[in-house]
């Protein structure tokens, strides 16, 4: 009779194990599908990019060290979502991941000041199409950056919390980093008036 409690105490206990780790796989997972998200907002941004800089190309030649910088920030935020889509949970990569963004919102800011000392550029048809595409894009950016955030915050609360911080703890699971791009004056999509 005793051998039957200890075995059922210890089945009882597997079973737990068992779900507990199943659960902390399911949320690691659900980081991940909101990541990729975030990585499909992010490759449409940087698609965007090169597009607008040839926009601006013809009339800001004189501007080549701001388009440079724009196009260089563009591939190095690129080359972190990239490293950041193979393990959204990993906090390094995240953190690089925002440090980019927030380098690529900076150079975009500055280039979209120098667009407005050129009346001609703000009028162009073009332009105006690219600039409603990358505010519509940076919307989807916050609502994807948002989902994945509650993502995070819902792993990391399972990773973190008593008796699932136990299984966490053992089985590698790591608490992730929340996608955090800076102040709320960088997060702001730059504003261009073409009136």
């Amino acid at each position: 009779m005793e051998t039957l409690i200890v075995v059922g105490i210890l089945a009882a206990a597997l079973v737990w194990a068992v779900l507990m780790y199943n659960s902390l796989v399911s949320l690691r997972n659900r980081v991940r599908n909101a990541f990729s998200q975030i990585d499909v907002q992010l490759t449409r941004r940087y698609d965007l990019i090169p597009n607008l800089v040839e926009a601006v190309k013809g009339y800001m030649s004189h501007e080549r060290g701001t388009l440079e910088d724009v196009v260089n920030a563009r591939n190095a935020a690129s080359a972190e979502l990239k490293h950041a889509a193979v393990d959204p949970s990993d906090p390094e990569a995240i953190k690089a991941l925002a440090a980019a963004e927030t380098t690529l919102a900076g150079t975009l800011g500055r280039l979209f000041a120098l667009v407005e000392a050129y009346p001609d550029l703000k009028a162009n048809q073009n332009m105006m199409h690219l600039q409603e595409e990358l505010a519509t894009t940076e919307n989807r950016v916050a609502f994807a950056r948002q989902a994945f955030n509650d993502s995070v915050m819902s792993y990391n609360n399972a990773c973190q919390s008593f008796p699932s911080n136990l299984i966490a703890n053992n089985f590698n699971f790591r608490a992730a980093e929340f996608l955090d791009i800076g102040d709320e004056a960088k997060r702001e999509v730059p504003a261009v008036s073409f009136g």
